[in-house]
């Protein structure tokens, strides 16, 4: 698959997560340097990672709550949420995903995930 390709393909799909506003914004935002890195992004993560076969967007959007949360990635983690939230995963389901991350990755990163995750559900309902 051409790297052209590939870039429309992830374009598509981070568009469908993340939501075009967010995406578009982003891209909007980038000069010539930072157009390398979403280039990188959106081809690497959306246009093979979270295009592939095997599992759904539901478990990809929880899974990658439990890695950035893991990485104490907090400010990215909210923004997460709300692409959980598009894909079907319930409320219940996130806080089910930040209970493992504050068991497996230590109470400090478990509060913060769930902070973000409170702030990012607020701003959701607001």
């Amino acid at each position: 698959m051409a790297d052209s390709d590939l870039f429309e393909r992830g374009l598509k799909k981070r568009r469908q997560v993340l939501g075009e506003k967010y995406v578009d914004a982003n891209l909007a935002g980038s000069d010539d340097f930072m157009m390398t890195f979403q280039r990188a992004v959106t081809e690497l993560a959306w246009g093979y990672a979270w295009s592939r076969p095997g599992l759904d967007q539901k478990t990809r959007s929880l899974l990658t709550l439990g890695i950035l949360g893991g990485l104490g990635r907090f400010q990215e983690l909210g923004i997460y949420i709300n692409a959980a939230l598009a894909s079907g995963a319930t409320v219940d389901e996130i806080k089910e995903a930040l209970v493992q991350i504050t068991v497996y990755c230590g109470t400090p990163a478990g509060r913060q995930a769930f902070l973000a995750a409170h702030d990012a559900l607020k701003s959701h309902t607001d």
